[in-house]
């Protein structure tokens, strides 16, 4: 009871030392307020960074695997993935037969290619070849219309389904479903509009400029007749928990197919959304410890403000430290009033930093990513002011309450 009467005492004085110095404490807390809006921000920030990624990246689905005769990420030198023999579509089709239906199997390939509806043209959109099991394993759907179908396969019609940017720019308000098309110097009927996605931030694939068209089609006009294109092989596993076994499971079988002996490495490459998350973490952990050590800095200047203040704060309050120890004051009772001082300094620039802070992020969210500020976020920058109070006052609290009372009494 009396600790709890000593630190309420403490607590009170401090508060009534900041009531009296409005504007220095103003000024003292204006450091830590600039150190928190600048660290929130760059969290915040990379935050937004990851939800971008991930959305870019949605379609690749977490529970796919591409075969592909490079992989995406390249550690090697770029001649050894060049020299490997193309996927085919045979090879799609004897993987298919192979896995037995326990996973989706879709061939896929693709150029850029410009895409013409009477006058207008769309320039550098992706013209991708592939099969109707592509919506089952990318998840996208058409928003009218039709997908492809298996007789679209089958019969190499020349249909096509178009993205929402091919579909607003070549035909605006008007509806697109049975107007036909050309890409590059062939005709295609339109049968269908996918959902828009979004474009990437990362200088992926906007899947807004793609088109799609059968593979067989695609293999007929754009490619080699025969499945002899390079294409990648997407497929979709039972269930996201057997990922791993599947994984040996796809590359045991396509061993067979490309007939590689046991001691032959593998001449084709695995691709998996789990890759570019590992990828983008390593470079975004460089980044963001960077740019957090970057502006710790600012806070860092904060916090010796604030402990230069105190110093003046105890230099100033020496008799008043006097007559509070001659009257029975203890060393803890003038440790945790100066520390109090320190630390809602600290506090106050803490909140107000953060209402600066959610400001900017939501400019953020508004024009360039979709950043929030998170509880967590909030707690840890609370935190942290504290933190940055109790270090930056205590030397000063300390010095203050090892005064000896009689010689504070004589300070003039």
């Amino acid at each position: 009871m009396k600790l709890h009467l000593e630190i309420s005492e403490s607590f009170k004085i401090a508060l009534s030392a900041l009531t009296a110095n409005k504007a220095r404490g103003a000024l003292t807390a204006l450091g830590i307020i600039i150190g928190i809006v600048a660290v929130i921000t760059t969290m915040t920030a990379a935050n937004g960074l990851q939800i971008s990624f991930r959305a870019s990246f949605a379609s690749v689905g977490s529970d796919v695997l591409y075969v592909s005769q490079r992989p995406w990420i390249q550690n090697g030198p770029w001649f050894q993935y060049r020299n490997r023999p193309p996927i085919t579509l045979a090879a799609s089709e004897a993987l298919e037969r192979k896995l037995l239906n326990r996973g989706v199997v879709n061939p896929s390939t693709g150029q850029n290619a410009s895409i013409k509806y009477q006058s207008v043209v769309a320039d550098s959109a992706r013209v991708i070849g592939t099969t109707d099991k592509q919506i089952i394993v990318s998840n996208m759907l058409p928003s009218a219309g039709r997908f492809l179908m298996p007789f679209d396969i089958t019969y190499k019609k020349h249909v096509v389904v178009v993205g929402s940017e091919i579909a607003e720019n070549l035909f605006g308000q008007f509806d697109p479903i049975g107007k036909d098309i050309k890409i590059g110097m062939y005709k295609f009927t339109v049968i269908g509009v996918m959902e828009e996605q979004g474009g990437s931030v990362f200088g992926g694939p906007n899947y807004d400029r793609q088109v799609f068209v059968p593979i067989t089609t695609y293999n007929k006009v754009f490619g080699n007749d025969g499945g002899q294109a390079n294409i990648d092989i997407a497929i979709k596993a039972p269930s996201p928990d057997v990922m791993e076994d599947f994984e040996y499971e796809v590359i045991g079988e396509m061993r067979k197919i490309r007939g590689l002996k046991p001691i032959e490495s593998d001449d084709f490459a695995i691709n998996k959304l789990g890759t570019l998350l590992d990828a983008y973490n390593s470079i975004m952990g460089v980044v963001v410890a960077v740019g957090l050590g970057i502006t710790s800095i600012s806070l860092f200047v904060g916090g010796v403000g604030v402990m230069n203040i105190m110093f003046v704060s105890v230099t100033e309050r020496t008799k008043e430290i006097g007559i509070r120890k001659a009257i029975g004051a203890k060393r803890r009772n003038i440790l945790m009033q100066f520390l109090f001082e320190a630390l809602l300094i600290c506090l106050f620039g803490g909140i107000i930093g953060l209402a600066f802070a959610a400001g900017i992020t939501e400019i953020i969210n508004q024009t360039l990513l979709p950043a929030s500020l998170s509880p967590a976020i909030i707690i840890l920058a609370l935190l942290v002011s504290m933190l940055v109070g109790v270090v930056s006052g205590f030397v000063p609290a300390y010095r203050g309450a090892k005064l000896d009372p009689i010689e504070a009494l004589r300070y003039e």
